[in-house]
C-alpha cells in the first residue's frame, strides 16, 4: 500500500483540488442555499458516486494497461506532471469566477431526494475533464511494483472522503461560502492551490528522478 507520506502528500492535493469551486461543488452550494445539509446530501452522494465510477474506470482501464509496461507507467506519469503544471499555471492566470453569476446557471428548479443524486451524477459523469484528470493525477501516487487495484481503491475512497467533506462545508456555509468566494477571496483561493499544485507536480517530478 502506500507509504504514510504519499497518503498525506495526496491528501493534502486532494483538499486542494476539492477547495476550487467546480460544478458539483456548485450544486452542493445550491442545494445547501435553497434545502439546507439534507437536500445537499442526496446530491453529494450522486457526485461522490460519480467520482467513484471516474476512478473506478482508471484504475481498472488504465491501472492494468500500466501494469504490464513499466516503460508506459514512467511515460503516463511525465505527462501526468506537465498536465498538472499546466493545470497550475491555467489556474493562477484564470480571472476569478462571479460565484453569483455561476450559481444562477446551475438549474433553478430545487430537487431533493433521488432527483438530486440522479442530477449531481450525471453533472459529475459528463465532465470529460474528470476523467483526464484522474488518469493524470492518480498514477503519481501508485506504486507499479505493488498490485494497482488496491492502491487506486485506498487512495480513490481518501479523495472522494476529503471531496464529501467540502461540499458539507460547501453547502453548510450557504450564502456565506457566496460572499467570501467573491473577487479577491477566489482570486487568492486559485493562486494558493495553483501554487501549491504546481509544487507538488515537481516534487513528483524530483522524486521520481531520484528514485530513477
Amino acid at each position: 500500500m502506500p507509504s504514510l507520506q504519499t497518503l498525506l502528500m495526496f491528501a493534502t492535493a486532494s483538499l486542494a483540488l476539492a477547495a476550487i469551486p467546480g460544478p458539483t461543488m456548485l450544486l452542493a452550494l445550491s442545494n445547501g442555499m435553497g434545502g439546507g445539509l439534507r437536500r445537499a446530501a442526496w446530491g453529494m452522494a450522486g457526485a461522490n458516486l460519480g467520482s467513484v465510477i471516474m476512478i473506478s474506470v482508471v484504475a481498472v482501464g488504465l491501472g492494468a494497461l500500466l501494469a504490464s509496461s513499466a516503460w508506459l507507467f514512467e511515460a503516463v506519469r511525465a505527462v501526468g506532471v506537465l498536465y498538472l503544471l499546466w493545470l497550475a499555471v491555467q489556474l493562477w492566470r484564470s480571472p476569478p469566477q462571479d460565484m453569483r453569476a455561476a450559481l444562477a446557471q446551475v438549474p433553478g428548479q430545487q430537487v431533493q431526494g433521488r432527483a438530486a443524486f440522479v442530477r449531481s451524477l450525471l453533472v459529475a459523469l459528463s465532465n470529460p475533464k474528470s476523467l483526464l484528470f484522474f488518469a493524470a493525477f492518480l498514477p503519481q501516487f501508485v506504486d507499479p511494483a505493488q498490485a494497482m487495484v488496491p492502491q487506486y481503491a485506498l487512495l480513490g475512497a481518501l479523495f472522494v472522503a476529503i471531496d464529501a467533506l467540502v461540499m458539507v462545508a460547501y453547502a453548510l456555509a450557504g450564502r456565506q461560502a457566496v460572499r467570501w468566494l467573491s473577487g479577491d477571496g477566489l482570486r487568492w483561493l486559485n493562486r494558493g492551490c495553483a501554487m501549491g499544485m504546481g509544487l507538488l507536480a515537481l516534487l513528483l517530478a524530483s522524486v521520481r528522478r531520484q528514485a530513477a
